[in-house]
């Protein structure tokens, strides 16, 4: 591994050992991380700069932290869990008033949103049951778990074409992209599932599908801390299982937008490649979003663990970090202005033929 590249892992990782949302009710602002997230993290993320650093390709022993890199995410699990605990009570409590209530249900769904499924999605790749149980508990406890079959088994098969519910088209608005998204995310994912089923002979409507065991797990969950605390910690699960698949959903938009999947003569789609996934390299947000931005490497190479994922030369590169390209998301008009003639670049100089018509009208 390259010199110091497991280090900002193993410090990114101290900053949620004690979560951000309860530093901001310590101090009396539970708008805190909402104003970390959105104001402070993009122009910290700029002023850092980029890293276009791979590790090496057999890291020295003496400088290998794969062990300890992977247990910081194991243990990010209870912390997660203990975080919607923590804030279902607070919110429940009333001792809130309705702008510190609404500024806690943000914060924490902007970090389960932002980290745990971050977290989720690296855990549900790993080879062991264990990591992709782990990864399940974590959609579970953001009302997601469908995630882990239609991102696994849906997402990486289809990426760029027009079948994906993650991929975003050109000229598409993300506030059309999410319903779209969303519900195409869900229904993929029963689809998947009962095709699964039924290849090994068993009942769609049965205790062998994982659709059902996870909408189970999320109601238990609820039920759990609705028995705890009342109606208004469902109100608080529920809201920050909104914040948290909006924020991964919205992720998913500036990950592939645009991009498109050609075919061959013989009209099989092309294999693939590092130019399907929009890469970014900045230090920050890819030291906290354990080099998620490097999406690209990620799609080649699904199964390589998050700190010995590279950077690609040969992907389209995005021109700030997710967390400044989201905000530039909410802006349809700015988006369009900056993401469309990159696309168009590409697409002209795409070798085969698009798999899609052409743009969305808007």
């Amino acid at each position: 591994m390259k010199r110091g590249s497991g280090h900002r892992f193993l410090w990114a990782a101290l900053l949620t050992a004690v979560p951000l949302p309860v530093i901001g009710w310590l101090l009396g602002q539970n708008w805190f991380t909402v104003a970390l997230v959105v104001g402070v993290l993009p122009l910290a993320d700029a002023v850092m700069g980029k890293d276009f650093g791979n590790p090496a390709e057999e890291p020295h022993p003496a400088s290998d932290h794969s062990n300890l890199l992977r247990w910081n995410l194991y243990a990010y699990v209870p912390v997660q869990l203990a975080m919607i605990a923590w804030g279902a009570a607070v919110f429940a409590g009333g001792s809130l008033s309705d702008g510190q209530a609404l500024g806690l249900l943000l914060s924490v769904g902007l970090v389960t949103g932002g980290q745990g499924i971050t977290i989720a999605h690296e855990l549900g790749h790993g080879r062991s049951a264990m990591e992709r149980r782990l990864a399940q508990l974590l959609l579970v406890s953001v009302s997601y778990g469908h995630f882990h079959i239609e991102h696994n088994r849906g997402h990486h098969a289809r990426v760029a074409t027009r079948d994906d519910p993650a991929t975003a088209r050109l000229g598409e608005p993300l506030y059309c992209f999410l319903p779209r998204a969303i519900v195409g995310s869900l229904a993929s994912a029963w689809q998947l599932e009962a095709a699964r089923l039924r290849r090994r002979g068993e009942a769609v409507i049965s205790h062998h599908n994982e659709m059902l065991w996870f909408a189970a797990a999320t109601l238990l969950l609820a039920a759990g801390l609705g028995a705890c605390w009342g109606a208004g910690a469902l109100v608080f699960f529920a809201g920050q299982s909104l914040v948290a698949i909006l924020l991964l959903e919205a992720v998913n938009y500036v990950e592939h937008y645009g991009l498109v999947r050609g075919r061959e003569r013989n009209g099989v789609l092309e294999r693939v490649g590092a130019r399907h996934s929009w890469n970014a390299s900045q230090r920050l947000s890819n030291a906290l979003l354990i080099n998620l931005q490097r999406h690209a490497d990620h799609h080649a190479n699904p199964s390589r663990p998050y700190h010995l994922l590279c950077h690609r030369e040969d992907s389209p590169q995005l021109p700030m970090g997710y967390p400044g390209m989201l905000l530039l998301a909410l802006v349809p008009p700015l988006w369009f202005r900056v993401m469309d003639p990159r696309v168009q670049q590409l697409q002209s100089r795409a070798p085969l033929a698009s798999s899609w018509p052409g743009p969305v009208l808007r």
